[in-house]
């Protein structure tokens, strides 16, 4: 076998675009979305796709784990510790054919391309692809990351069930051939995991507008999100004159606003703030809204910046209350850290971006990811390829060819890069 040296091995790229298509097809609708969420049929037509492919390229049999990872283990130099690259298989209703599947099917084009030049690299590696990335009907997300990191137990896990059928996730998982009551055997030991790539289309507009092609991820957005709660006095819609109501529903519209302008003001690229949930209640024409829920959605990767838009967010909170004469209670429902990608694996990245004649640019990742979760058992990176228009999560999902292309051979360099340079898991 030939050394791992060699910066003209590139990936075939008609190979590569082929199987998307060919995973694409799985899930497609009449719209031209792809439905394929969490244990559906069509996330287990997916599973038996990826199995077989890797089955008949590597001779080896697919690995499932017990919260119904996929994984491809491949051998290398048992002394040294795994290189991991994957992404997740499921998609979001009506979602696009990239958003995730791009990240396995170029994980293994990689290492097919490795197998086709002979060349055998000295850490062991293993393709992986994630149960459940997306929200989905059991109502949680990164679910095969999250297990393996530790962040879910068994006893977690059993308390979820299908939001319609009322199937419990554990059954559900069962048919995707896992097991939750091992669910502690899929944990990861940090000494059996080297590095962990995931390349993923960018979800955002920044690549598209710059020109460029690919970008290294630096790090993944904190998410914060509040239930927000108004209550206010339903009342006729007739009788009711315009001084005398409390509508909670206007006065959650106003703290709406109240939420855009608050992050609107801090003129940043790496901060964003949605009201994507609104429940009114009674929710009739003719009584004024009593009560009405909304969830607030905020990304941003600064503790400072953040402290004072929520400091914002009081007064303006206390600012309506008085006003409207309604009660704002506000729930913290998530608060998940900025989570910072490995050096060493950014420096690989950047790498392999001036490897193949691109610019080493950098970009905050404004969605969350599975390296998120894997961040925690050992050094993770991301690689972003441009998504055209900024579209995501949407049938309408697309990134060229050319610049898909561009992302794998800069990702295969890191990954020759890692393989030279990496020797233990002593840095994390």
């Amino acid at each position: 076998m030939s050394k791992p040296t060699n910066k003209n091995v590139t990936i075939h790229i008609k190979r590569l675009m082929h199987n998307i298509e060919q995973l694409g097809k799985i899930g497609l609708n009449k719209d031209g979305g792809i439905d394929r969420v969490l244990c559906s049929d069509t996330d287990l037509e997916a599973r038996n796709w990826i199995s077989r492919y890797w089955e008949q390229v590597f001779l080896k049999k697919t690995r499932v784990d017990p919260i119904a990872n996929l994984w491809m283990d491949l051998e290398g130099d048992r002394n040294l510790p795994a290189i991991v690259m994957g992404s997740h298989h499921d998609a979001v209703p009506c979602g696009g054919r990239f958003d995730g599947a791009l990240g396995v099917l170029m994980a293994t084009e990689i290492v097919e391309t490795l197998k086709d030049r002979r060349i055998r690299l000295r850490h062991p590696l293993s393709l992986v692809s994630f149960t459940g990335e997306e929200p989905n009907p059991f109502n949680i997300s990164t679910v095969g990351s999250k297990v393996i990191a530790g962040r879910l137990t068994k006893e977690d896990l059993h308390k979820y069930s299908h939001r319609e059928t009322k199937e419990l996730l554990g059954d559900a998982i069962k048919r995707m051939g896992g097991n939750l009551d091992l669910a502690e055997n899929a944990l990861i030991n940090k000494k059996n995991v080297a590095a962990f790539l995931e390349c993923h289309i960018e979800q955002g507009d920044k690549l598209d507008k710059s020109g460029l092609a690919i970008a290294t991820v630096t790090k993944i957005t904190g998410i914060y999100r509040e239930k927000i709660t108004v209550s206010g006095e339903a009342n006729h819609a007739g009788t009711t004159m315009m001084n005398s109501r409390k509508d909670a529903y206007l006065a959650a519209c106003e703290y709406s606003l109240a939420i855009e302008k608050a992050v609107k003001n801090l003129n940043s690229d790496e901060a964003t703030a949605t009201v994507g949930f609104v429940k009114v209640e009674p929710n009739e024409a003719n009584i004024i809204s009593g009560k009405t829920t909304l969830i607030m959605d905020m990304r941003i990767s600064d503790k400072v910046r953040k402290a004072g838009i929520l400091h914002k967010l009081d007064r303006e909170a206390a600012i309506i209350e008085g006003q409207r004469k309604v009660t704002i209670q506000r729930e913290v429902i998530l608060d998940q850290e900025c989570i910072p990608m490995s050096d060493t694996v950014i420096n690989a990245f950047d790498h392999g971006a001036v490897c193949i004649g691109e610019p080493a640019a950098h970009l905050v990742s404004m969605a969350g990811h599975d390296a998120a979760n894997i961040s925690m058992i050992t050094r993770t990176g991301m690689i972003f390829v441009k998504s055209v228009n900024g579209k995501s999560h949407c049938k309408e999902e697309l990134s060229y060819p050319e610049d898909i292309e561009k992302a794998a051979n800069a990702m295969l360099q890191a990954l020759l890069y890692l393989d030279k340079e990496l020797d233990g898991n002593d840095i994390i």
